[in-house]
């Protein structure tokens, strides 16, 4: 009697040992598949993204800068916002750059600063939306 009473016990605690693996393994594999999926592949990039066409302007120096853009957002929807709001996009890339000196702008992390500046200062803008990233795709200082 003792012996199929324990048993029983041993059977129980190794039904839960193994349904608590399966849940524990379940958790982990949906979190990894929800890790990937946030990740958009760069045709979903490209179609949420406005190129800025080049801009010419000058610098708080002498200098000159000619320079574009390619802008990311989160959305189609803030895509089209952002379309709507060229002139205001534009106004903002020649007021950040008119208040640079060269060496601001000279090297990686130049360019860095400048697309977290312009990034912050348009998704002030943004109602429906926002910038997830600015790159910078032609840069030409003189």
């Amino acid at each position: 009697m003792k012996n199929s009473s324990m048993l029983t016990k041993v059977l129980i605690w190794v039904m839960i040992l193994v349904l608590l693996s399966a849940v524990g393994l379940f958790i982990y594999l949906k979190l990894m598949n929800t890790d990937k999926s946030n990740t958009p592949s760069i045709d979903e990039v490209l179609e949420e993204s406005v190129d800025v066409p080049q801009i010419t302007t000058n610098l708080a120096s002498d200098d000159y800068i000619r320079i574009s853009f390619k802008i990311q957002t989160d959305s189609k929807k803030a895509k089209t916002e952002l379309e709507k709001r060229d002139f205001q996009v534009k106004n903002i890339i020649i007021q950040e750059l008119s208040e640079k000196k060269p060496d601001d702008l000279k090297g990686k992390q130049g360019q860095v600063n400048l697309e977290t500046e312009l990034k912050n200062k348009i998704n002030e803008l943004m109602q429906d939306g926002k910038i997830e990233k600015v790159y910078v795709t032609e840069s030409l200082l003189q």
